[in-house]
C-alpha cells in the first residue's frame, strides 16, 4: 500500500469507516500477533494484547500525527502490553512454540521425508533455543506474516532502525552455526 493510501486509510478510520476499520486490521493484524507471541506470551494471553493494541488504537487514532507512523504505533503498543502483561504474571519467557511456527502441509509425505522433517525441526528448534532471547524475539516479529517493515520492528522491539538488519544477520548466522553442530 502507497504511503498515501496508508494516509487516506487512516483518515478515514478515524472517522468511522468501518472497511478502513477492516483494512488497518487485515494490514497490521500480523504484525500485532507477531509481536505478542515473540514476548513467549501463551495464545490466549496475546489475543488478549492484540486486542488491547487495537483497543488503544480506536481510543488514539485522532492523536496520530503521521499516518505512516500507524504500524510502529501498533507494534510498540503492543510490546507494552506484552511487557505489562509478563509483569503482571510474573511470568518468564518460554524458549518456543514448536507447534506455531512448524509447517501445516508438507509437500510431498513419505515415511522418509516425515522422519527427515522432524529430525530438521528438532535440530532447528534445539539451536533456535540455544540462541539468546533478543534474537528469539527479533526473528519472531521479523517473520510474521505479512512481514513487518523495519520501522515497525524496530518499535516492536524498542531497538534502533539501523541495527535491525545487522542484528537480524548476526542472530541468523548464530542459528546456523548453532544447527550445524
Amino acid at each position: 500500500m502507497s504511503d498515501a493510501g496508508l494516509s487516506e486509510l487512516v483518515g478515514a478510520a478515524a472517522e468511522g469507516d468501518q472497511r478502513a476499520w477492516q483494512g488497518l486490521v487485515d494490514r497490521f493484524s500480523g504484525l500485532v500477533w507477531s509481536v505478542a507471541r515473540a514476548h513467549g506470551l501463551s495464545e490466549a494471553d496475546a489475543a488478549d494484547v492484540a486486542q488491547t493494541a487495537w483497543l488503544r488504537l480506536v481510543e488514539n487514532l485522532h492523536r496520530i500525527r503521521d499516518a505512516q507512523r500507524v504500524g510502529a504505533w501498533l507494534a510498540a503498543t503492543a510490546r507494552h502490553e506484552a511487557l505489562r502483561m509478563l509483569r503482571v504474571a510474573g511470568r518468564q519467557l518460554p524458549m518456543g512454540d514448536d507447534a506455531e511456527l512448524e509447517p501445516s502441509d508438507p509437500v510431498q509425505v513419505t515415511p522418509e521425508s516425515l522422519a527427515l522433517a522432524s529430525e530438521q525441526r528438532r535440530i532447528l528448534w534445539h539451536a533456535f533455543a540455544a540462541l539468546p532471547p533478543s534474537c528469539q524475539r527479533l526473528l519472531r516479529v521479523l517473520m510474521a506474516d505479512p512481514p513487518p517493515s523495519y520501522q515497525e520492528a524496530a518499535a516492536a522491539l524498542d531497538m534502533p532502525i539501523g541495527s535491525i538488519g545487522p542484528t537480524r544477520g548476526r542472530c541468523l548466522d548464530r542459528l546456523r552455526r548453532l544447527a550445524d553442530l
